[in-house]
């Protein structure tokens, strides 16, 4: 887990998932949530960043260092607008450690950019974004 230099703000009365890699989509998502919260009082955005499995040596060498690349240009943009964020690294299963987070932080949704993969990736692979709609029992905004 990495904090923004902002801090967060405190009780923490609305907070927001924001399921994020390095693609397009995912930073328009990043965008959408940062300027959502803007209007709230005390919202916290906690980015997401879910690699796939990897070997024990390789998780611990190399996990954080993967998320904190991949999620760059996100984090850039939220501390441009000053806004804070918390950004959790997890690994396994995209949808399932999304749903997984959101419930443990008690977060009010998820938001999450309509596709992040490729063409062929997203045939072979299936959709994140499909599999959240379908299987979260929580709120959900997809961002085109």
């Amino acid at each position: 887990m990495f904090d923004s230099a902002s801090p967060l703000p405190a009780p923490v009365t609305n907070s927001w998932l924001v399921a994020v890699d390095s693609s397009d989509s995912a930073l328009r998502a990043v965008a959408h949530a940062a300027s959502q919260a803007s209007t709230m009082t005390a919202c916290v955005l906690h980015l997401v960043n879910v690699q796939p499995w990897l070997s024990m040596e390789a998780a611990e060498a190399e996990l954080a260092q993967r998320a904190w690349l991949a999620t760059t240009r996100a984090r850039a943009l939220l501390d441009a607008n000053s806004q804070p964020w918390r950004l959790h690294v997890a690994m396994g299963d995209a949808a399932e450690q999304i749903i997984a987070l959101t419930g443990r932080l008690d977060c009010s949704g998820i938001v999450i950019g309509s596709r992040g993969l490729g063409v062929t990736e997203s045939l072979l692979l299936g959709s994140v974004t499909s599999k959240l709609m379908h299987l979260s029992p929580y709120p959900g905004m997809v961002v085109p």
